[in-house]
């Protein structure tokens, strides 16, 4: 399962709530290519001063999803469950205690001395997809969630995926995947594929 936009608020648009920023607001659901996002992030957090210290403290002041927390636990009493995001260690931290500490798969991010971030660092590109057909090849059945456009190879990839939380234009891009928007429906649908 992803991480941000389906079980936490998208913590860049958080950044950019709390430091007035708007070209913050860009996540995978706008931009395709990760890498000229995450270029551009950096650009904009050397632009304007901004640390590691100074993201850690609007990510501690985020909260899980209303239902998140009861999802993760419902997912981890039913099977295997594992969070794959593009997010960084450096980020999610706090976020993953507030899950009650799922396992999480994501990436690294570099700082200098000074604490501002000079560089990010994916543990293999397109690594969701490829985490997926990782586990299938070690005989997991695998049910992929995601909202976003570096979700959908993730999706494709696993025997069942679904859209939850995703936007307008990546629902009418993908129409192949199931959506919804409630961890309710996300449970019957998951629930039905178990059966199957």
């Amino acid at each position: 399962m992803d991480l941000e936009g389906v079980l936490v608020p998208e913590i860049w648009i958080a950044v950019s709530e709390r430091t007035g920023i708007a070209e913050l607001r860009r996540t995978t659901r706008d931009e395709p290519d990760y890498d000229k996002l995450m270029k551009g992030r950096l650009k904009i957090l050397r632009e304007h001063g901004l640390k590691l210290a100074d993201i850690q403290a609007v990510i501690r002041g985020v909260d899980p999803l209303p239902g998140a927390k009861e999802f993760v636990d419902w997912a981890r009493s039913a099977a295997q469950f594992i969070i794959l995001s593009d997010t960084y260690y450096e980020f999610a931290a706090p976020l993953m205690v507030k899950l009650g500490r799922p396992t999480l798969f994501c990436n690294r991010i570099e700082t200098d001395a000074e604490g501002v971030i000079v560089n990010y660092y994916l543990r293999q590109k397109d690594g969701k997809k490829h985490a997926v057909a990782a586990l299938k090849g070690i005989g997991f059945r695998v049910i992929a969630v995601g909202d976003s456009y570096n979700d959908t190879t993730m999706l494709a990839e696993a025997d069942a995926g679904i859209l939850f939380h995703a936007p307008e234009n990546i629902v009418a891009e993908f129409p192949q995947f199931p959506a919804m928007n409630e961890f309710d429906d996300l449970r019957e649908c998951i629930a039905e594929i178990f059966q199957a």
